[in-house]
């Protein structure tokens, strides 16, 4: 293990008034770093590339970044298998490409986020190298092991989302291994608390080099029932696939047993205990939970004790219609109230939004609507690279993906590559200004070229021009980024809501339709002008006249 930084106080905190809520409707960029920017020339973009980009982060408006991993790790699932929690993989840089970061971003006003993969290990760590030796070695209980069936079948029906068995047999031990993803990526056994010491001291490494918080991958999945008791059947009319695509047959089970047990609320009193040792940290858990996820939000986010935010896969996945908004914003205040939702449209894993939701043709009014419904919204925001640029799914060839994922499940779902292809910052530049090398690690669509940074730059009415106009507009305004949220009445195709903090109540009223809709202002409202970015409706005669994908934003006086 490397050895902790002798850490100075310029080099682990910014020297700004501390916010201890500072993440509460922060606005979080998220980074892929393998594809931001390559700097030293090897196709794969680095730590070093991410520094030198900051800037136009910063410049965006947001308040944090979120680094996809960067720990040692063998690549098999591209960084989410870990091999090492406390190094950085060659390919990214050092430890001291990290510091450099953390310190460059802190002075630009940027929090630091890393990505926190603790569910499961690579096959690789030297935790699980020990483990598989024996039944009776020191780590011999760190990791879920099971004895066979008398058949000698795995021990129950679990499956692994990246296809086949969730069992692994292994032969020293005589014994099955679990993974909820990749063969090698065996699942840690939270029951064992030398587990937890183990990785709580794991995130403290990193919390003493700096970092503001951390993003808890597949948080939901660190228990397994003990008993190991078989998953009941789902039939195919109740599938419901945000978790996993619609051919993959692990929506064939309610997973009951093999993740979202009630045993992970303490360990996350256990996190929590460990952040309010840093103040103004924070952590935000990814939710994979088909049948369960807000009521298992409302208990990871709700009160002090548990984790500060929390994102689901409803806007991931799903309809793009105003009722399937209206049924998740009213699920979310009722059954959470208390907790606090992080919204994403688009992110590593998914179909990027503009592709997923918007009708050919109409991309470029479809993300004007997005932009300004995901910044209006009540919760945290995270934004994902190239989102502010409008890029829509890459389309690659089979022979070009990398995702074990995709290749399984090829053709019907092709992987998540084509939302990981590379930024593109100059338009001219060989593969977009990512990298000088002869070819990136993924391809660089040719259709993403017209949309790169140098582009957008030059036109005042751009997609990026947007999205900073949407982003400042946010921040000028507490209701939209603190405020309370309440539906309001509207047409079949309309989505309207106010948000409302202190003396401020603004009224949003979203067409998610490519017809044209009216909205009839409530008699109790009377509406002021402001000057929002991008807005094309107003009102007139208590009326507001909405065009296709078109939208108003105004203030209640």
């Amino acid at each position: 293990m490397t050895a902790l930084p002798n850490m100075t106080e310029e080099k682990a905190r910014p020297k700004t008034k501390l916010d201890a809520d500072w993440w509460r409707g922060a606005v979080i960029y998220q980074i892929y770093p393998r594809s931001f920017q390559d700097q030293n020339g090897d196709g794969i973009g680095d730590l070093a590339g991410i520094t030198s980009r900051l800037e136009y982060v910063a410049d965006l408006g947001v308040d944090a970044i979120w680094l996809s991993p960067v720990f040692t790790s063998p690549m098999k699932d591209f960084g989410y298998d870990v091999s090492n929690y406390r190094d950085i993989d060659p390919s990214f840089g050092t430890l001291e490409d990290f510091d450099h970061l953390v310190h460059k971003a802190h002075a630009l006003g940027l929090k630091v986020i890393i990505d926190q993969v603790i569910s499961h290990s690579s096959d690789k760590h030297a935790w699980f190298a020990e483990s598989r030796q024996s039944r009776t070695n020191a780590r011999a209980d760190w990791y879920v092991w099971a004895d066979p069936q008398p058949d000698g079948t795995p021990p129950n029906n679990w499956l692994s989302i990246f296809g086949g068995s969730s069992w692994t047999w292994d032969s020293r031990r005589m014994q099955y291994y679990m993974h909820n993803f990749l063969v090698s990526q065996p699942d840690l056994n939270f029951h064992n608390p030398e587990v937890q010491d183990a990785v709580l001291g794991e995130m403290r490494f990193w919390l003493e080099r700096g970092v503001d918080g951390f993003r808890l991958d597949t948080v939901n999945f660190y228990f397994c029932s003990l008993a190991l008791e078989n998953n009941p059947v789902v039939k195919p009319e109740d599938f419901n696939a945000s978790t996993a695509p619609a051919v993959n047959p692990y929506n064939f089970q309610e997973h009951l047993y093999d993740k979202s047990r009630p045993e992970n609320l303490k360990f996350l009193e256990r996190v929590r205990a460990l952040m309010d040792q840093y103040p103004g940290t924070t952590t935000v858990g990814e939710i994979g939970d088909s049948q369960h996820q807000l009521e298992i939000m409302a208990q990871y986010t709700s009160g002090d004790d548990h984790l500060h935010m929390a994102y689901t896969f409803d806007y991931l996945g799903g309809d793009f219609s105003a009722e399937h908004f209206r049924d998740s914003i009213a699920a979310t205040e009722t059954r959470a109230p208390d907790g606090w939702i992080c919204l994403a449209f688009s992110n590593h894993d998914v179909v990027r939004h503009v592709s997923r939701w918007a009708i050919h043709g109409q991309e470029a009014a479809f993300t004007r609507l997005t932009a300004s419904l995901l910044l209006s919204m009540r919760g945290s925001v995270c934004l994902y690279q190239g989102e502010e640029l409008g890029l829509t799914e890459a389309q690659l060839a089979f022979e070009d993906l990398v995702d074990p994922y995709g290749i399984e499940f090829w053709p019907e779902f092709k992987g998540r590559d084509g939302a990981r292809t590379p930024m593109v910052w100059q338009a001219h530049a060989h593969l977009g200004g990512f990298s000088t090398a002869a070819r990136s690690w993924l391809p660089v669509p040719a259709d993403h070229m017209t949309r790169a940074v140098d582009q957008q730059e030059l036109a005042n009415d751009s997609i990026l021009a947007f999205y900073r106009a949407n982003l400042a507009f946010r921040k000028n305004n507490p209701a939209l980024s603190k405020g309370t949220i309440a539906l309001v009445d509207a047409p079949e195709t309309v989505l309207a809501f106010t948000r409302q903090h202190d003396d401020q109540t603004l009224l949003c009223v979203f067409n998610m339709d490519a017809t044209p809709a009216t909205f009839a202002v409530p008699a109790n409202m009377t509406l002021l002008d402001i000057d929002a970015p991008g807005v094309t409706a107003a009102p007139s005669n208590g009326q507001i006249t909405l065009g296709p994908l078109d939208f108003y934003i105004g203030k209640l006086g």
